[in-house]
């Protein structure tokens, strides 16, 4: 069973204003006239910028004019606020940054626009991209739209939040550990995690510079793709980023064989489990063949995931101190402006992996921690390059659970554990996709579920053939 699809579709948008019975000025406010209906209960949105109305009526014109070939011409994308537009607020859903305007846009905000995409604003996002809520925004949390009580994933909340809310067919996330995935299976939407340097980084606020990547949330795996398209490639801002042939050839085929590491599927609550076998059974029916495949490094993944995250924020963050950007407190001397400064501008989870980081990396703990955390990743990527000589992608629930009560899991230990199926394709480089499949009922609300697929590196083609597949597109 799939979940219903009678939302926004890019091809379905482009299809009207090519012939001319819609236009992109008539969409726009449509779009607007969403967030001004929906948004104060679901607080997707930061900013709603000043200039769209003028961006539509340029593609108005275009269309008008005729010969339209830019992919996204006229259609409206919401960006999370740690992805630059130059002349914008880019918070990263922290005070620290609650007054920096960005002086250049991200590599992928320029491709967006490129293409004729219509920069609609700044969704929220947990302080950072720390958490997998979106509670932790210090401008408030955002709420799932299939159901105000409850969250809507994180830390890219904001982004599944405005496309599920039926603001924009797609938006732009980041996926550290999932942040794109989990909250797309919250929303019941698809998620996209690239590989690692097939999305430029440049112009992405850092969290984990060795996991971070942008990717699009839509509501279909069409759609997904087509932004997917715009914007990856190699960059030069990007030293990460690689050419295309870089890695082997990943083929479509007629069928595909895929593994189920069923040894790591442990803690997922029973109706989840149902519907993750109704999906295995879904492929099979489709003439593609299920295998068991052993893991056994991926359990380490989560622990493994939360030393090398945090280490690297503790990097990342040193940079914000009150002198070259953002908030500044007075102090007595310098070394207490640095820590006033980061004492009012940070929330206590950012402080919390900041402290953490800090340990792990200070003398006597690094290779304790650290460096055995990066052994395992090396085990990992040893392991799952194994299990692609023998299946062509790898299957899992995307979460162990549906969405949570917002203010459900106060300790932050029960929400890093929602991460458990995601952090391996961060921590190995690999592209990860979270479909929309079935659904499970807590309190008389249908709560959608996401199954994920996971291909090798350079591997999206195959997720979305296999996504198309398995939703019927």
């Amino acid at each position: 069973m799939t979940m219903p699809n009678d939302k926004l579709s890019i091809k379905v948008m482009r299809d009207a204003f090519t012939l001319g019975t819609d236009t992109p000025s008539a969409a726009l406010e449509r779009t607007l006239a969403v967030i001004t209906e929906k948004d104060t209960d679901v607080h997707a949105y930061l900013e709603v910028y000043e200039d769209v109305k003028e961006q539509a009526l340029v593609a108005d014109r275009l269309y008008k004019e005729g010969g339209v070939t830019a992919p996204l011409l006229g259609i409206p994308v919401a960006l999370k606020n740690n992805i630059l537009v130059k002349g914008k607020k880019a918070t990263a859903g922290s005070k620290i940054l609650e007054n920096y305007i960005a002086s250049y846009d991200a590599t992928v905000t320029k491709r967006l626009m490129d293409a004729g995409a219509i920069i609609v604003g700044a969704v929220n996002q947990d302080e950072f991209a720390m958490g997998s809520s979106t509670e932790n925004s210090a401008f408030g949390p955002t709420k799932n739209p299939l159901d105000l009580s409850r969250v809507p994933g994180g830390s890219s909340g904001g982004s599944a939040a405005a496309v599920a809310m039926g603001s924009v067919p797609v938006a732009l996330g980041t996926d550290t550990g999932g942040s794109i995935r989990l909250p797309a299976s919250f929303c019941g939407l698809v998620g996209l995690k690239t590989t690692y340097g097939r999305v430029s980084r440049n112009g992405l606020i850092a969290m984990g510079s060795s996991l971070d990547q942008a990717g699009p949330f839509g509501n279909s795996v069409a759609d997904v793709e087509t932004v997917f398209d715009v914007i990856k490639g190699e960059d030069s801002f990007d030293a990460t980023t690689y050419k295309e042939g870089t890695y082997a050839e990943v083929p479509l085929k007629p069928t595909y064989r895929i593994g189920i590491p069923r040894d790591f599927l442990k803690g997922i609550e029973s109706d989840v489990m149902k519907v993750f076998e109704d999906a295995e059974a879904r492929l099979v029916s489709l003439g593609h063949e299920i295998v068991d495949v052993q893991l056994p490094m991926m359990e380490k993944g989560l622990a493994a995931y939360y030393i090398v995250m945090p280490a690297e924020v503790s990097s990342n963050l040193a940079r914000y101190d009150g002198v070259r950007f953002g908030l500044h407190v007075d102090g007595r001397d310098l070394l207490d402006d640095y820590e006033r400064t980061r004492a009012q501008g940070f929330g206590p989870e950012v402080k919390r992996r900041i402290l953490l980081g800090t340990y792990l990396l200070s003398s006597g703990y690094y290779d304790a921690y650290y460096g055995k955390a990066e052994q395992v990743r090396v085990v990992m990527r040893e392991e799952l390059a194994s299990a692609y000589e023998v299946v062509d992608c790898i299957l899992t629930p995307t979460a162990p659970m549906p969405a949570w009560k917002i203010g459900e899991k106060s300790d932050p230990l029960s929400m890093y554990l929602a991460d458990i199926f995601t952090v391996p394709a961060n921590l190995t480089g690999v592209p990860a996709i979270s479909l929309p499949f079935g659904a499970v009922s807590r309190e008389g609300k249908e709560l959608p579920i996401g199954i994920q697929l996971m291909a090798p590196h350079d591997g999206e083609r195959r997720l979305f053939d296999l996504g198309k597949q398995l939703l019927s597109e």
